[in-house]
């Protein structure tokens, strides 16, 4: 995993760093690779983890700011009140009421699930509230002649496109996001210049526009700063930082969703357990270090074998579990006749590592959840070690050992 805080370069003997370590020092906590800039561009290369943690942290801010609006919206008719002549006051009043009520339904703490598509479309319905409430609120004071006090507050109400590109600073999005959510508002303001009967002109509105540019901009540099610090947090706590395979709690969620997903579709789906064999006896005979070295070593074999959509999630101590995603118990006994040659590396005496594995499959096995899924797996592990190590065992107890012949 690339960490992306850079430490500070060494200073020059005087004390005082050089032009290009100044550069470095000066940029360095916002230093990201290539792959990480197209990451805070463009949503599509996101893992479900982030994207699910992303839908939390939007749903979480929507509910709080739409709270807040479901009060202060209402209040503000006092204004109407004192500006606007009835019928037009009351007219004002109930579109606040209306506001308030959508507000109040985002604001609800609805029992569901907090996926991306229903933050994405929580966020559109909220940014949708202010600009409407301008359009409808110049047709209810068309014609109308105002004060200096009434001017000013119509010429507030026109700033509500202003107010929703400001408020996408708060939340982590992609540029492209910010840019797609962006597009209703300077919509919205230009169809309220045609609305006021006013010829859409450069040299008296080029200003205005120019200004929502601006704010879509640090609105773009928030969310993406936003982002790409949570995506940093994110990856540190689903990521062992020692094998670089997915912790016990991201590999739980992530085998929660796809067990979700393949029974939802009744497609197949394979746990392989692993447990390096007398790991203990490294640890005790040479160290902790030489044990964390093999440990890294089997991660990176068990990577190298399995496939781009499998998942590797370090269960536990020397406990490794494989996610075979889309895959049954004759696919995953494929998958774990390729490890199994490639090998998983050598004990710090020479002698190669091995592992016993235990494979749950869920059609096969009839398992009703993921726990149970892992407990089989966990299992049939237990019961390739105690019939004597580097082997494996398959659903309906079926055994295959290794020994040290070459599996073809």
């Amino acid at each position: 995993m690339t960490d992306t805080n850079a430490h500070a370069p060494n200073p020059e003997p005087n004390g005082a760093p050089g032009g290009k370590g100044f550069a470095r020092h000066l940029f360095a906590p916002v230093k990201i690779s290539a792959s990480q800039a197209l990451d805070l561009l463009v949503p599509f290369r996101h893992s479900q983890h982030i994207r699910r943690h992303a839908a939390q942290v939007i749903i979480s801010r929507i509910q709080l700011v739409s709270a807040l609006f479901a009060v202060l919206v209402p209040l503000f008719a006092i204004i109407d009140w004192m500006v606007f002549p009835w019928p037009q006051w009351l007219m004002m009043t109930g579109l606040r009421v209306a506001s308030a009520l959508v507000f109040l339904l985002l604001a609800w703490p609805w029992d569901s699930g907090k996926s991306r598509v229903q933050a994405d479309a929580m966020l559109m319905i909220m940014l949708l509230v202010p600009p409407v409430f301008y359009l409808l609120s110049i047709e209810v004071n068309r014609g109308m002649l105002h004060g200096d006090f009434g001017r000013l507050v119509t010429s507030l109400y026109a700033l509500m496109p202003n107010i929703v590109l400001a408020g996408l600073a708060i939340f982590p999005l992609t540029a492209l996001e910010v840019a797609a959510f962006s597009i209703p508002a300077f919509a919205f303001a230009v169809f309220g210049i045609q609305l006021s009967g006013q010829e859409l002109a450069l040299n008296q509105h080029g200003p205005m526009l120019w200004l929502m540019v601006l704010v879509m901009g640090v609105a773009m540099f928030s969310g993406m700063s936003q982002l790409h610090y949570m995506t940093a947090l994110v990856n540190r706590a689903m990521v062992d930082p020692l094998t670089g395979a997915y912790t016990r709690r991201s590999g739980g969620e992530t085998l929660d969703l796809l067990f979700r997903l393949a029974a939802l579709q009744n497609l197949p789906l394979s746990i392989a357990f692993f447990d390096l064999d007398k790991f203990k006896s490294i640890n005790d005979s040479f160290g902790h270090e030489a044990g964390d070295a093999a440990l890294k070593t089997l991660a990176e074999r068990l990577r190298q074998g399995l496939r781009g959509g499998d998942v590797l999630v370090r269960w536990g101590g020397e406990e490794f579990v494989a996610i075979l995603n889309n895959t049954d118990a004759a696919g995953a006994e494929i998958v774990i006749k390729r490890l199994r040659q490639m090998g998983f590396g050598d004990r710090p005496d020479g002698k190669p590592m091995t592992a016993s594995i235990g494979v749950a499959e869920r059609r096969q096995d009839k398992t009703p959840d993921w726990p149970h899924l892992i407990e089989l797996a966990d299992q049939r592990m237990y019961g390739a070690k105690k019939g004597g190590r580097d082997r494996a065992v398959f659903p309906g107890n079926r055994v295959l050992p290794f020994g040290s012949a070459p599996i073809l």
